[in-house]
């Protein structure tokens, strides 16, 4: 079970990670919600949030999750020194699932989580929780059914091209062979050329449109894509 802080406090991020990994959630921490945004946040169960942070906000961060049908669903608890219900109010009415406000007590905070948690993910859920979506600004992959979307409209395609881009968008930033594709996305009993690789990766940036050019080419090397 993954948790991510988002705040700019260094000393809050090692606090929160400290006592939620001592209940036995992996956590993970940023400081900024840029930084947040460029995770693949559908990793994660939860997200502790902060609301005063330089340039983007925790409620503006907020915002964008909520808008985004990859990231919707995340429950997000916000944990920040603004106090007052409009505040707390406003952070609510985003569709946050909690808001504790700092000084932190570890024991509220432990409780609350756990709290918000068995709400979200009720019936043994959390131990059978697995990622289903894969995500990259307007690209969103529903590894369940097998479905891509691109800026909220359904994109058709081929097995192979799901396959390849679903790869690669698990594993941002590593260059992979043909050899190496053709291994993990074509069935094992197939013989095919490694230009085949080539037609599919071709194939797929023209139907990515803007989102194409993350495909990158590494000559002499492979296919990545890159963030």
């Amino acid at each position: 079970m993954k948790i991510l802080v988002v705040d700019d406090e260094l000393d809050i991020c090692e606090l929160l990670q400290y006592n939620l990994e001592t209940e036995g959630y992996e956590v993970d921490t940023v400081n900024s919600a840029e930084e947040a945004l460029a995770l693949n946040l559908t990793e994660y169960a939860l997200i502790l949030l902060d609301v005063m942070m330089e340039n983007m906000s925790g409620f503006q961060m907020a915002h964008k999750m909520k808008e985004n049908p990859a990231t919707a669903q995340i429950p997000i608890i916000f944990i920040t020194a603004l106090g007052g219900e409009n505040h707390m109010v406003k952070g609510l009415n985003i569709g946050a699932d909690d808001y504790i406000v700092k000084p932190l007590s570890m024991k509220t905070v432990k409780a609350r989580v756990n709290a918000v948690l068995r709400r979200v993910y009720p019936h043994g859920m959390l131990n059978e929780m697995s990622v289903e979506t894969v995500c990259y600004e307007g690209i969103v992959l529903d590894l369940k059914a097998k479905t891509v979307s691109l800026d909220h409209q359904e994109l058709p395609c081929t097995k192979l091209e799901f396959e390849l881009l679903s790869f690669l968008l698990q594993h941002p930033g590593t260059v992979y062979s043909r050899e190496d594709l053709l291994k993990y996305c074509w069935p094992q009993d197939s013989f095919v050329l490694d230009r085949t690789v080539d037609v599919n990766i071709t194939r797929l940036r023209k139907k990515l449109g803007p989102y194409g050019k993350q495909i990158k080419t590494h000559v002499g090397y492979g296919y990545c894509f890159e963030k």
